[in-house]
């Protein structure tokens, strides 16, 4: 493994989904192991400053870019920096911490990818794309659950960001390496919120597996619930993978042992039947649910991380 830290970056606009993600793969790794950074802290106004000057948190405008990408430039060398700490609660900053980097950093937040520095400092970067109004939906649960609005008062203040969102969040998925998209399947007459499939944009910026040993010559796994096929993203040519929100652990172990065949010491972090934690989701009224197309994700995007430690390490 390399001396370095290998750095991940997830990016994506509010409730996405980075926080649930990037604690999923933190635990897929080893806790003991990652460093988390959330751009978020380095806003430039606290919440009343914000709303004062008119100025919502997606703008660059409103976060020190600069010391966001002197301070991933630090990381990727190994070097300790003192971060900022926006508490969502209060809305104010709370005393900075010491930060000493660990083998993995995953940085997620707004705008990760915002400028080139920032851009050239990760090993890989994910951009995260549920549907606008799935993440309506999930923006307005958080925020009245953990936050202290109202429906209404997080419905409103949706529509002010609209126009960042366009401007300034969404251009940045054509940074990102692997851009992914969890959606419920038409045929979630529940309205469950946990039963998500999962579209997975994988872009040639770095090698993906070969997965062709196990998809048939249709672009089908066995079964059905794993599809690859060739797209188009952002007008350039890509691979796609979908896996169905009913996938079974039988259906995806084939994706697992490929990954493993390729990464042999994946396993021994990620192994859908050595670690019962991959993929499991808590929903509003504290049910757990085992999501195999998360699973996947954070096996895929573990994957890369490994892969990048492996070619940092022959470098050096």
């Amino acid at each position: 493994m390399s001396n370095r830290p290998i750095i991940l970056g997830i990016v994506g606009d509010s409730a996405a989904g980075k926080t649930t993600l990037t604690r999923g793969i933190a635990q897929v790794l080893g806790e003991d192991e990652v460093t988390i950074i959330c751009t978020d802290d380095y806003h430039r106004y606290d919440r009343k400053q914000r709303a004062e000057r008119g100025i919502s948190a997606l703008h660059p405008d409103c976060n020190y870019l600069d010391i966001i990408q002197q301070h991933l430039s630090l990381l990727r060398t190994g070097q300790p920096i003192l971060k900022p700490i926006y508490n969502h609660t209060s809305g104010m900053f709370d005393p900075p911490e010491y930060i000493q980097p660990k083998r993995f950093v995953i940085v997620e937040g707004l705008l990760g990818y915002a400028t080139r520095g920032m851009r050239d400092s990760y090993d890989v970067k994910v951009y995260l794309a549920p549907p606008e109004d799935l993440r309506h939906t999930w923006k307005v649960n958080r925020d009245t659950r953990k936050r202290g609005y109202t429906r209404e008062e997080v419905m409103e203040q949706i529509h002010k960001r609209e126009s960042d969102s366009e401007a300034f969040i969404r251009p940045q998925r054509q940074w990102a390496d692997v851009v992914v998209s969890f959606y419920p399947p038409s045929d979630n007459l529940t309205q469950d919120e946990l039963l998500l499939a999962v579209r997975l944009v994988l872009r040639p910026t770095i090698p993906h597996p070969d997965f062709s040993s196990i998809i048939n010559g249709d672009g089908k796994h066995p079964g059905g619930a794993v599809r690859l096929e060739l797209d188009r993203d952002m007008g350039k040519p890509v691979d796609v993978m979908e896996i169905d929100a009913h996938a079974t652990a039988e259906q995806v172990r084939d994706l697992e042992r490929s990954l493993c065949q390729e990464v042999p010491y994946l396993g021994q972090f990620c192994s859908l039947e050595g670690n019962p934690g991959i993929g499991k989701l808590v929903g509003t009224t504290g049910e757990t649910l085992q999501s195999y197309p998360l699973a996947i994700t954070q096996l895929l995007i573990t994957y890369h991380m490994l892969k990048a430690a492996k070619v940092s390490a022959s470098v050096i």
